[in-house]
C-alpha cells in the first residue's frame, strides 16, 4: 500500500513543482507587464527618455543604409498579421485533419486571445508612434504594445509547443533557441525601423509570455483531468501525438537518388530554356509573313477594338488569378493540406519545384528574348519584364496542372474533377484577359504552354510525386484505415 501511495505521490509532487514554477513565471510576466503599462500611462520621465533616445539613435544609424532597411523589413514581415494568421490557420486545419482537436482548440484560443488583446490594449493606452527624422517603416494604429512582437511571441511559441513532440529530443532545444531568436529579431526590427519604442516591444513580450503561459497551463490541467501525465515543457503539450503532428511521419526518404535527380533537373532546365529561347526568338524576330505573325498582329488589335469599361474591370480581376500573390497564396494553402492528408513531402516538392522552375525559366527567357509588348494601348502600364513568355499564364498552368497531377490519382471523390476543370479554364481565362489588356501576343500564350508542358513533364519524370501509390506502398490515410479495419477484424475473431 505504501508503495502505491509513493508511486502516486511522486508524479503529483513533480506536477506541483512544475506548476508552482510555471505559475511564478506567468505571474512575473503579468506583473511586469502591468508595471510597464502603468509607467507608460503616467509618462514616467526615465522611461520616456530611454524610449525616445533609442528611437532617435537607431533611426540615425539605420536610415542611411538601404540594404539594411530592406533586410529589416523582410524580417519584420515574419511577425505580420497575414503571416501569423496563415501559419496558425494551416496548423489548425492540419491538426483537425489528423484528428487532434484539443491541440487545434489550444491554437485557436491562444491565437484569438492575442488578436483581441493587441487592439484592446492599444485603444486603452492610446500611445502615439515614435516620431523619427527619417521614416523608414510602415505602421497603422497606436504604439503600445507592439502587435508584431506580441503576435510572433504567442503564435510561434504556441506552434512550438504543439509540434515539439514531432522532433527528436536532440533537436528540441535548438528548435526552441531558433524560435526565441526569430521572436527576438522581429521585436528588434520594430524598434530599429522606428515604428515602436523599446517599451512597446518589452510590453508585448511580457504580455505574450503571460498569455501563452496561461493557455499552456490550462492545457496541462486539461491533461491532468483526463488522467494523463503532465510532460516537461521540452516535450511539448501532447507527447502522445508525436506521430500525428509530424508533417510526413510515414515517408522514409524524399528521393531515392537525390544527386542524380538534381543533375537531371539542372540539365532539363537548360534544355527547356533552350526550347523556349528558340521558339521565342523565332516568333519575335523571324516569323514575318507567317501565320504566327498574322495572329500576333491581328488578335491584339481585335481585342483592343472591342474594349468596354465593364470588360476592362472583368479582365483586370480575371488576370489577377495568375499574378504572384494569388499563385503564392494558393500554393501556401495547398501544400500544407497535402502534407496533412497524405503525409508525403514528395508531392509538396513537386509543386514547389514546378513554381520555382516556372519563375526562373520565365525570368531567364523574358530577359534573353526581350520581346516588345503588342503595339496597342495596354491597360496595365509599363512592366519590368518583356512580353515573351507570359508569366501570368505560365504560372497558372504550372500551378493548377501540378496540383491536378497530385490530386487526381490520390482520390476517387467527385471533387477531383474540379482540379481538372480549373487546370483548363483558369489558364485560358488568364490568357484571354492578358491579350485583351494588350499585354501579350497569342504566341506568348503558346510560349507559356511550351514552358509548362516541358517543365512539368520533366519534373513528373524525375520527382515522381505519386510514387507512394505504387503497389505495396499505400498512402498514409488509406493505410491507417486498412490497419483499423484489420484490428477490428482481429478483435471480432477473438470474440468468436
Amino acid at each position: 500500500m505504501s508503495a502505491v501511495i509513493d508511486g502516486l505521490r511522486r508524479p503529483l509532487g513533480h506536477f506541483t513543482e512544475r506548476t508552482l514554477a510555471g505559475l511564478a513565471l506567468v505571474l512575473g510576466a503579468g506583473v511586469g507587464f502591468g508595471l510597464l503599462l502603468v509607467l507608460v500611462r503616467v509618462h514616467w520621465t526615465p522611461l520616456y527618455d530611454v524610449d525616445h533616445g533609442v528611437a532617435a539613435w537607431l533611426n540615425a544609424l539605420v536610415a542611411p543604409h538601404g540594404p539594411l532597411v530592406t533586410v529589416l523589413n523582410a524580417l519584420t514581415g515574419l511577425g505580420g498579421r497575414s503571416v501569423i494568421i496563415w501559419l496558425v490557420s494551416v496548423a489548425v486545419i492540419g491538426l483537425l485533419i489528423r484528428r487532434q482537436g484539443r491541440l487545434a482548440v489550444f491554437l485557436i484560443v491562444t491565437g484569438l486571445g492575442a488578436l483581441i488583446l493587441d487592439p484592446a490594449l492599444k485603444t486603452l493606452v492610446d500611445r502615439l508612434r515614435p516620431e523619427v527624422k527619417v521614416p523608414i517603416g510602415s505602421y497603422a494604429g497606436d504604439s503600445f504594445p507592439s502587435g508584431h512582437a506580441l503576435g510572433s511571441f504567442v503564435a510561434y511559441g504556441a506552434l512550438l509547443l504543439v509540434f515539439l513532440p514531432a522532433m527528436s529530443p536532440r533537436w528540441r532545444k535548438p528548435a526552441i533557441a531558433l524560435v526565441a531568436l526569430v521572436v527576438l529579431l522581429i521585436g528588434l526590427t520594430r524598434i530599429a525601423l522606428g515604428v515602436h519604442f523599446v517599451s512597446d516591444v518589452l510590453g508585448a513580450w511580457l504580455l505574450g509570455a503571460a498569455w501563452l503561459g496561461v493557455t499552456a497551463y490550462a492545457f496541462r490541467l486539461w491533461r491532468l483531468e483526463r488522467g494523463r501525465r503532465v510532460p516537461g515543457w521540452t516535450e511539448g503539450l501532447e507527447p502522445e501525438a508525436a506521430h500525428e503532428v509530424a508533417p510526413a511521419p510515414d515517408e522514409a526518404h524524399l528521393l531515392p537518388h537525390p544527386r542524380a535527380a538534381v543533375f537531371e533537373l539542372l540539365v532539363g532546365w537548360v534544355l527547356v530554356f533552350g526550347a523556349l529561347y528558340g521558339f521565342g526568338m523565332f516568333v519575335s524576330y523571324h516569323a514575318g509573313g507567317t501565320f504566327l505573325a498574322t495572329l500576333d498582329s491581328e488578335v491584339p488589335r481585335w481585342f483592343a477594338d472591342r474594349r468596354t469599361p465593364a470588360w476592362d474591370g472583368f479582365s483586370f480581376w480575371w488576370s489577377k488569378a495568375g499574378d504572384t500573390h494569388a499563385i503564392l497564396l494558393i500554393s501556401l494553402v495547398f501544400c500544407p493540406l497535402v502534407l496533412a492528408v497524405w503525409r508525403r513531402w514528395r508531392p509538396v516538392l513537386f509543386v514547389a519545384l514546378a513554381m520555382f522552375g516556372e519563375l526562373s525559366l520565365f525570368l531567364a527567357a523574358s530577359a534573353a528574348v526581350d520581346r516588345p509588348r503588342p503595339p496597342v494601348g495596354n491597360l496595365d502600364g509599363p512592366l519590368p519584364t518583356s512580353s515573351f513568355p507570359s508569366g501570368h499564364i505560365a504560372a497558372t498552368i504550372c500551378l493548377w496542372a501540378a496540383m491536378t497531377l497530385v490530386v487526381l490519382p490520390r482520390t476517387d471523390r467527385w471533387w477531383r474533377w474540379l482540379f481538372v476543370t480549373l487546370a483548363v479554364v483558369l489558364p485560358v481565362g488568364v490568357a484571354v484577359s492578358r491579350m485583351y489588356r494588350g499585354m501579350h501576343h497569342p504566341t506568348d500564350f503558346m510560349g507559356a504552354i511550351l514552358l509548362g508542358t516541358l517543365w512539368l513533364g520533366l519534373l513528373y519524370w524525375v520527382v515522381r510525386p505519386n510514387e507512394d501509390l505504387a503497389e505495396g506502398n499505400r498512402p498514409a490515410i488509406e493505410s491507417e484505415q486498412v490497419d483499423e479495419l484489420d484490428d477490428e477484424l482481429a478483435r471480432a475473431g477473438r470474440a468468436d
